[in-house]
């Protein structure tokens, strides 16, 4: 079998003064410009630095490498809908179904705005995604899910919200990629959020199995 070498894909050095932050904050918004023109398969570190007006050994000075910047773009996406999911899912003050309804339509708006750059990251994914980092931050994700479901399907078996958790992401997943790949308007997004909402909940209102078998109605019992 042959050894392929990992890419690296950790910056090099953090920032620790406001000059190095501006620094890395002008690469990671010449990157993002970059690829939403030019997609993934023209995507270079010397673009990259050209538009960022910086040398490409100062780029090299934070980032090893393309991976390393797509991968940095690509984190902070998943970050922000980490982010996302935890104030939603979380936020106990409302019932479950309500919850996943604001998600929805959180989800949803946020493929839509960020539709040009996603597009692009997902041609880059196989740069990535299979790394230690990128499996990391998705089991974050996969642990809010998880505690919200255990939440919102109390009596279900671990495997039966192992499977509702798929199915959410999932579907949430290839809907908003889809949906957000043509230009939407206001009340296109609100109107698809709506009706997948209403799909999602009614589903996950009638995946709830019984406490017990003792809770049935027994046949012959009276009317």
């Amino acid at each position: 079998m042959t050894d392929r070498r990992r890419i690296p894909l950790a910056s090099r050095k953090a920032p620790r003064q406001a000059r190095s932050n501006d620094l890395v904050a002008a690469i990671l918004e010449a990157a993002i410009q970059v690829l939403e023109k030019e997609g993934a398969a023209r995507f270079t570190t010397t673009r990259v630095a050209e538009k960022a007006g910086v040398s490409v050994g100062s780029l090299y000075q934070y980032f090893p490498n393309k991976a390393a910047i797509l991968f940095r773009l690509q984190s902070d996406e998943w970050r922000r809908t980490t982010a996302m999911l935890r104030t939603i899912l979380e936020d106990r003050k409302r019932p479950p179904l309500d919850r996943l309804r604001r998600l929805v339509h959180a989800f949803v708006k946020s493929e839509c705005d960020e539709a040009a750059m996603r597009v692009a990251l997902d041609d880059a994914a196989p740069l990535y995604r299979d790394a230690p980092e990128a499996l990391a931050i998705k089991a974050e994700s996969n642990g809010i899910v998880q505690a919200f479901l255990l939440e919102a399907l109390p009596h279900a078996r671990p495997a039966q919200r192992a499977l509702a958790g798929d199915l959410l992401k999932t579907t949430l997943s290839c809907v908003g990629k889809q949906f957000s790949e043509s230009p939407r308007t206001p009340k296109e997004i609100k109107a698809w959020s709506d009706a997948l909402a209403d799909m999602l909940c009614a589903w996950l209102a009638q995946a709830t199995p019984p406490a017990s078998s003792e809770s049935r109605p027994r046949n012959g019992s009276s009317r």
